[in-house]
């Protein structure tokens, strides 16, 4: 009989209280991986770790804060001694502040900088020790597809997702060598609740849809089990010789130049 792909893994997933986050933390865990779901807000850890119970899959629920750097070392260093190691990362935490220069202050950028880029390098390098003793682990961090194009009014999105996946690349090439994997996830329009204060600006679902289907060239949002099998593939021996690797999965947005071209 054939071992599930992850079989003997331990993964954490961030911000997998809904969305994507969750969606990666039920693949994973589908593939044999013993998951760690952790979340802000923990009920909505604990709804992801009931869905992947009742498939008859394997995870724990941990609260988590990212903006709380001692807390996620504390965090890793104890689901390490507790599972014996910890080989896959997924950074997926993200917050989405919208604005051009003169509509946003250096409160707003230095909140995007927090979560979308300080959270991840503080979890990269939280896990780096244990992946280090353990010969190898897998990194992922959630970017975004607007984080490889221009995009009018998203000053700070664009400028932090853009910077994850650099910093992404910087990770990964100094510790390859230690078998140590690290990749990018660039997600497009996906249907999740992360939309629904571009959705209120817009006016309603009717607004947003139809802004979805004249930038993406397959003229529908992305599911979030879509992205999910990027993850799977990222975090799997599937994507071994990968790594700094930033994977655009959005309906080819990106090549129509995002919706910077509806300016």
């Amino acid at each position: 009989m054939t071992q599930p792909l992850l079989s003997g893994k331990i993964a954490l997933v961030t911000a997998a209280g809904s969305g994507i986050g969750r969606a990666s933390a039920q693949i994973l865990a589908a593939n044999g991986a013993y998951v760690v779901v952790t979340d802000r807000n923990l009920e909505g850890a604990r709804e992801t770790v009931d869905l992947i119970l009742q498939s008859g899959f394997r995870a724990e629920a941990q609260q988590l804060d990212v903006a709380d750097e001692p807390a996620i070392g504390a965090l890793f260093e104890a689901v390490a001694a507790k599972h014996g190691g910890l080989n896959i990362l997924h950074n997926h935490a993200g917050v989405q502040i919208a604005g051009a220069l003169e509509e946003i202050d250096a409160t707003d950028m230095r909140k995007s900088y927090e979560i979308n880029v300080v959270a991840h390098f503080a979890a990269c390098r939280a896990v780096l020790p244990i992946m280090r003793k353990q010969g190898g682990g897998v990194i992922l961090n959630t970017a975004s597809n607007a984080g490889v194009f221009l995009d009018k009014g998203m000053l700070a999105y664009i400028t932090t997702k853009s910077a994850v996946i650099t910093m992404t690349k910087q990770i990964a090439l100094e510790y390859a060598r230690d078998g140590i994997r690290v990749n990018a996830l660039c997600p497009g329009w996906v249907d999740t609740p992360f939309n629904v204060p571009y959705e209120t600006q817009l006016g309603g679902r009717a607004a947003l849809e139809n802004v979805v289907r004249n930038l993406v060239p397959m003229g529908r949002f992305g599911r979030p089990e879509e992205i999910a099998e990027a993850v799977l593939f990222l975090c799997s021996d599937r994507s071994s010789f990968i790594t700094g690797h930033a994977l655009v999965v959005d309906g080819g947005e990106c090549l129509a130049g995002g919706s910077n071209s509806t300016f």
